[in-house]
C-alpha cells in the first residue's frame, strides 16, 4: 500500500510521465525487433531521440530481459574493442502475443503421447499448407524471377508480423543469392520444442520460390533472427529438373557405351 502522499497510485491507469515511458519503450523494443542487432546510436538516429534517452530505455528494457546485448567485431584489421549490439531476447520474443502458448504447448504435448512425432510433423505441414495457399497467388505475378519472389516473400512475411527483410547478397554468377530474414516468430518457443515447425517453414519457402533453400539460423535455436539463403543465380527447381533429365543417358546410349 502506498504511503498517503508518495504520489504513487494503488491502482487505475499510470501517470502521464509513465504512460509515455512504456509508450516509448515499446517503440524502442520495436525498433529492436525491427532492425537488430543494432547500436544504440543508430536507434537514437532512428527514433529521433538523444544518446542519453535512448540509452535509459535500453537499460530498462535489458533489466527486465526483454532486450539482450551482442557483442559484434568489426569486419576491418586490428584488434579493436568487440562493439555492443541489441537483439531481442527470447523473452522478449515470447511476450509478443504468445497468450496462449501454454494452452497450445500442452495440446501439442498431447497429440504426441496419443500419435507420435509423426503426429506433430502432420499439424506443422498443414499449418504452413495455410500460409502456402495464401502466399501462392502474390509469388505468382513474379513469374520465375526468384529475387521479386522473395521480395514478395517477405513483404507477405511482414504483414504476418514476422518482420522480415530480402537483402541481395554481393556474389556473381552461381553463387548469387538473397538473405531472407525473419526478426519475429509467433511460434517461437513452440519451434523450440518441436523442430518440425521450423522444417515444415523452410519447405514451403522452397516450394513458393522454386528453388532448394538452406536455413543458416532459427531464432528457436537461439539466434537473434531467423536466416534462409536463397540462391538466385541457379534455375527454378522445375527447370533445372527438366535440364537435368535432357543429360540423362538413354538405355540406348548406356548400351552403346
Amino acid at each position: 500500500m502506498p504511503a498517503p502522499g508518495s504520489g504513487v497510485p494503488s491502482g487505475g491507469p499510470l501517470p502521464v510521465g509513465a504512460e509515455s515511458d512504456e509508450r516509448t519503450r515499446d517503440r524502442v523494443r520495436g525498433a529492436v525487433l525491427e532492425h537488430g542487432p543494432v547500436s544504440a546510436a543508430q536507434l537514437g538516429s532512428l527514433l529521433g531521440f538523444t544518446p542519453a534517452a535512448v540509452r535509459r530505455h535500453l537499460d530498462q528494457l535489458e533489466k527486465s530481459g526483454v532486450i539482450e546485448v551482442k557483442l559484434v567485431r568489426g569486419s576491418g584489421k586490428g584488434a579493436g574493442r568487440p562493439a555492443r549490439r541489441y537483439v531481442l531476447s527470447s523473452h522478449g520474443q515470447s511476450d509478443l502475443g504468445n497468450d496462449y502458448l501454454q494452452i497450445a504447448r500442452t495440446a501439442l504435448a498431447q497429440l504426441v503421447e496419443l500419435k507420435g512425432d509423426q503426429a506433430i510433423q502432420e499439424f506443422a505441414e498443414q499449418r504452413f499448407a495455410r500460409m502456402e495457399q495464401r502466399y501462392q497467388p502474390l509469388l505468382a505475378e513474379a513469374g520465375e524471377d526468384v529475387v521479386r519472389r522473395a521480395e514478395i516473400l517477405s513483404r507477405a512475411l511482414s504483414a504476418d508480423g514476422y518482420v522480415s527483410s530480402a537483402n541481395e547478397l554481393p556474389a556473381a554468377g552461381a553463387l548469387q543469392a538473397v538473405q531472407l530474414c525473419q526478426g519475429h516468430c509467433p511460434v517461437l518457443e513452440l519451434a523450440a520444442e518441436f523442430p518440425q515447425f521450423c522444417e515444415a517453414e523452410t519447405e514451403v519457402f522452397s516450394r513458393l520460390l522454386g528453388v532448394d533453400v538452406r536455413r543458416l539460423s532459427t531464432l528457436a535455436s537461439g539466434s537473434h533472427v531467423c536466416t534462409t539463403h536463397i540462391p538466385t543465380g541457379r534455375l527454378p527447381q522445375e527447370a533445372e529438373s527438366a535440364r537435368t533429365a535432357s543429360f540423362a543417358p538413354t538405355d540406348l546410349q548406356k548400351g552403346s557405351n
